[in-house]
């Protein structure tokens, strides 16, 4: 059963590809947290290790990471171990072979270990391999391999279900992960559209699945001319904002109930009457996994 404790967002700014450094910074910004909050959950930026663009292909990009667990992981799984907390890491991740790169996210427990690692699902365009350039990098095919599995990771805490950026405009994802029992779900994010779509997508997943929402967006450049505005968030099940960052370096953070849909608003006694896990019509939903496509055509880059 969920614990009542305190969740962070970390947000700060990344130097492009250098990963020796943002692995130092993102130690110190653990350390921060937790001197802070007294946070129990602290969760990076996407990517943090290089930023979201990089300025090299796939096996480029392959040479320069590494698995999970292993060297870069390495530091933030002390840092974790120092301070007492889960840490979600998000970066770029070798897989089986060279040019296969995952978006990842790993879960490191409060000793340091690895408890989880979660492949983002739904690529950027841009991130993709063979789709459309990436302005001002030199990666015009992508550079990562998507994974294909919802991850939700027990902890003492509560069941933490883990999803990166895009993800967060396919409620399908999370629904799969409420359904596999998730009562927080992370969001590391490397945001390349409007702070509407943040908000929205943020408040309107939380309350989809009655789960908490930890997202913490990127602050700053990345190697593709991009400038992140950070407003990382957290998102009560009722869709309540419980926390906001700036667009600056800094961290939010929230304390998180473990009886959070009580109520059917915040700031009133008036009773909770749905629940829109239970309420579901599953025979209205056949359909779900047949192939679709907007019926208005996107612009094309040429």
């Amino acid at each position: 059963m969920m614990q009542r404790f305190t969740a962070a967002c970390a947000q700060f700014a990344i130097t492009p590809m250098d990963a020796t450094a943002n692995i130092a910074k993102a130690g110190a910004w653990v350390q921060r947290a937790a001197d802070q909050t007294g946070a129990q959950l602290i969760v990076l930026p996407e990517t943090v290790t290089t930023g979201f663009v990089p300025t090299v292909g796939p096996l480029e990009l392959w040479d320069a990471m590494d698995e999970i667990p292993g060297r870069l992981s390495e530091p933030i799984q002390k840092a974790a171990q120092a301070v007492g907390a889960y840490v979600v890491l998000p970066s770029y991740e070798r897989g089986p072979q060279r040019g296969v790169v995952y978006n990842s996210a790993a879960l490191l427990g409060p000793n340091g270990d690895v408890l989880g690692i979660y492949r983002k699902t739904h690529l950027f365009p841009t991130e993709r391999i063979n789709g459309p350039a990436a302005p001002g990098a030199g990666c015009s095919n992508g550079w990562s391999t998507p994974g294909h599995e919802p991850v939700v990771i027990q902890t003492p805490l509560a069941a933490i279900g883990i999803t990166i950026c895009y993800d967060g405009d396919f409620p399908e994802l999370y629904r799969a992960e409420a359904i596999m029992g998730a009562e927080v779900i992370v969001r590391p994010s490397a945001l390349l559209r409007s702070f509407e779509i943040w908000e929205l997508t943020n408040r309107a997943r939380a309350y989809d699945n009655h789960v908490y929402m930890v997202s913490c967006n990127a602050v700053g450049p990345d190697a593709g001319g991009n400038y992140y505005f950070g407003h990382s968030m957290i998102v009560s099940p009722i869709a309540h904002k419980l926390a906001q960052a700036r667009g600056t370096e800094e961290v939010a953070f929230a304390e998180l109930d473990p009886d959070p849909i009580k109520f059917i608003t915040y700031g009133t006694p008036s009773p909770m009457i749905f629940d829109h896990l239970r309420d579901r019509n599953l025979a209205a939903y056949q359909n779900i996994l047949t192939p679709a496509h907007s019926r208005f055509e996107p612009a094309r880059r040429s």
